[in-house]
């Protein structure tokens, strides 16, 4: 089997998980600048295998669009042009950033480790992929 990978993609940073190739365990793989996703992927992808993309989609809790969203779908496209052979899913991702906070604290990271918003958006990218396998399983 091959890996799925999940973006939680920003105008800055970009936190990125993927699951074991059994598509069994979610992990946090790293943050990139938003920029250089598109490159970065490619490497990644030259060295492993990835059947699914999912990447979040930002809603207000009134199931709006976010000033974010233009974004993602920008990113999308550049995803389909980049990986034309690989599936891209939208998968919610509201509260996920609230839930890697939390996550980090229950962790007893110290404050300026929680600021770290690099690990935030990892953390998030690997919640979002959790609650997808979830969905699957």
């Amino acid at each position: 089997m091959a890996r799925i990978i999940c973006i939680d993609y920003g105008l800055k940073r970009t936190g990125l998980a993927v699951t074991d190739p059994l598509q069994i365990i979610a992990s946090g793989l790293t943050t990139v600048e938003s920029k250089k996703l598109i490159p970065f992927l490619k490497d990644y992808f030259s060295k492993e295998q990835v059947e699914l993309i999912l990447i979040g989609e930002p809603k207000n809790w009134d199931d709006t669009d976010t000033h974010a969203t233009p974004l993602v779908e920008k990113c999308i496209k550049d995803l389909q042009k980049n990986f034309p052979t690989t599936p891209i899913k939208k998968v919610d991702e509201r509260y996920t950033s609230k839930m890697a906070k939390d996550a980090m604290l229950e962790m007893g990271l110290k404050k300026m480790q929680r600021r770290n918003k690099a690990l935030v958006d990892e953390i998030a990218a690997t919640i979002m992929l959790q609650e997808y396998l979830r969905s699957i399983s």
